[in-house]
């Protein structure tokens, strides 16, 4: 298995490298976010390990434009931050994993592993449901040709609502998919954020597309019959 390694930090990237080639895989290391990018779209990886904080481009950055260009490879972003918004941010563009600074050797690779174990089977280039539509590369939503403007935390709320359209999903499914399985908050911030999304994707357009299921969930109405 073939990994590149993008982190800025030359002695940390190294001993990663050590680490995974002993365990049999195959790696490639780059100190910056240009070459970084560059590297991430010539190159065939299996997988690729992300630093965020980088010169020359941010990790935010590499994804984005990562996705914007259908390459799908599975991505473990790194990071010395330990926020759940840093974690959403990554997601929201594109990210598979995420591993907070400092890290073992061990745990790594075994996200690493996961990842390989999923693949990267090609993902939707747009959502879209009835009159509205979200493209995930391009962090866009409209209804009706019109562009709707959704905070990071609006965007991956819908976005994981229309993966699931025509199913009920609880608020522990939502929480877990938009916010973190360690999430330990009140659960009515999805029902806030739920709010939200009507007064912004439905209302102006007097559309009632996701449905309140009493006792259980929420479900986006599926309008494609």
């Amino acid at each position: 298995m073939r990994v590149l390694i993008v982190d800025d930090e030359v002695r940390l990237a190294e001993t990663v490298r050590r680490g995974l080639v002993a365990e049999g895989f195959v790696v490639d290391v780059v100190n910056d976010g240009v070459n970084g990018l560059d590297a991430a779209l010539a190159g065939e990886f299996d997988a690729i390990v992300l630093d965020i904080m980088l010169p020359g481009m941010h990790g935010y950055e590499i994804v984005r434009r990562l996705r914007a260009a259908r390459v799908w490879t599975p991505v473990l972003m790194l990071s010395a931050k330990d926020g759940e918004y840093d974690q959403v941010d990554a997601f929201d563009l594109g990210a598979d994993d995420y591993l907070t600074k400092p890290f073992s050797m061990m745990v790594l690779i075994a996200h690493l592993r996961a990842l390989l174990r999923r693949g990267a089977p090609e993902r939707p280039t747009v959502l879209s449901a009835g009159s509205l539509q979200l493209d995930p590369a391009r962090r866009r939503v409209a209804r009706d040709g019109n562009e709707i403007a959704l905070t990071p935390r609006e965007f991956a709320l819908l976005e994981f609502l229309l993966r699931h359209k025509g199913r009920v999903v609880s608020k522990t499914d939502i929480l877990r998919g938009v916010w973190d399985s360690h999430y330990e908050g009140d659960d009515n911030v999805v029902e806030v954020y739920i709010g939200y999304l009507r007064r912004k994707i439905d209302a102006p357009f007097g559309e009632d597309s996701i449905e309140t299921v009493r006792g259980v969930g929420y479900r986006y109405r599926d309008e494609s019959g």
